[in-house]
């Protein structure tokens, strides 16, 4: 079992990566009934994505000891009632295997053009690796970087670790997935504050209810609890779900809500956001899904409205704490 503390003092929980199977409804990739060949973008090497050809650059350097720690099967750690721990959501580098002391530097550099790869640009890495901070990692060389599968030879899965970031790399050979699996990522500056490289994305959900009127804020705000975090918040539920239903809204109000999504998917490369967008599409599309806004003590004012807000659909969780500091689990997947 691969259970990680948090280094954070705001994060006091424990994290286990054999997670119950149970708590993802239908995620595409968590069984063995996939087909042993690779999709035709990665037989095909000169219409490669560059992350996937970095990463298997990287993995043909790794030696045997290097394979021994960041080189796993790609069901380890899948059991009765347990996912792989390739979809797990940690908040430090997987059993504290960290770049720094496993990869060499010319191998650190591959990481890192392999973490900037899945990223929309510069300043999508920016905000991943929060000015490369990596938080209480310190910097990519306190996070960890794991291979599940050989990327030479079909499904894989990369995943990069770190506090406060969960991401993945799959070559779209977890079909029906978005990410590859569920992601988590944060940062420790205050939820509301401008020094929070995620603000932009609460910006951008404040601009829809501004746009309510009194009674659809009456729907979509929760005055008491929380939605909860890591597993149980991702877990894809049926109807009815919390919040106001986006098909509820005025074509000017769901116009918001589209640049809440974009906000949501922009640190990420295209092909990842365009794999969001049409997972939303095949299971119903914008209009099943809700938004939701969840009050506690902490929220007091106009300027300091939310402890979470939450949307959710079929296949579909985007979960974003804003106070004390942000975390955000996200679980999109066809249903």
């Amino acid at each position: 079992m691969n259970t990680i503390e948090s280094d954070c003092p705001d994060c006091n929980f424990l994290e286990d990566a054999t997670i119950a199977r149970r708590d993802f409804l239908k995620l595409a990739g968590t069984t063995a009934a996939v087909a042993a060949t690779a999709p035709a973008v990665l037989a095909k090497p000169a219409k490669e994505k560059p992350a996937e050809a970095l990463l298997k650059e990287l993995f043909a350097t790794l030696t045997k000891e290097q394979r021994q720690k960041v080189a796993l099967a790609f069901d380890a750690g899948a059991g009765k009632n347990r996912v792989p721990t390739r979809l797990g959501m940690y908040n430090r580098a997987l059993n504290n295997a960290k770049i720094g002391g496993i990869y060499t530097k010319a191998q650190q550099e591959l990481v890192e053009r392999a973490l900037r790869a899945i990223c929309s640009d510069d300043e999508g890495y920016h905000k991943i690796s929060r000015d490369e901070e990596f938080d209480n990692s310190g910097s990519l060389a306190g996070c960890g970087a794991h291979f599940f599968g050989d990327p030479n030879k079909g499904q894989f899965s990369w995943l990069f670790t770190g506090h406060h970031l969960t991401v993945r790399c799959d070559g779209n050979t977890i079909p029906g997935a978005a990410f590859g699996g569920p992601i988590y990522y944060g940062h420790i500056a205050g939820g509301y504050s401008e020094k929070n490289v995620y603000r932009f994305q609460t910006k951008a959900v404040q601009s829809v209810y501004d746009a309510l009127d009194a009674k659809q804020r009456k729907a979509a705000v929760i005055a008491q609890g929380t939605p909860g975090e890591m597993a149980k918040s991702v877990k894809h539920r049926e109807r009815p779900y919390p919040g106001i239903g986006i098909g509820e809204l005025s074509p000017d109000q769901r116009e918001h809500v589209l640049k809440v999504m974009r906000a949501c998917v922009a640190p990420f490369r295209k092909e990842d956001s365009d794999e969001v967008m049409d997972i939303v599409k095949a299971n119903g599309g914008l209009k099943k899904i809700n938004l939701a806004f969840y009050k506690d003590k902490r929220s007091t004012d106009e300027k300091i409205r939310w402890h979470f807000w939450r949307l959710e659909g079929p296949g579909f969780v985007w979960n974003y704490r804003v106070l004390g500091h942000v975390h955000c689990f996200v679980n999109i997947a066809k249903v």
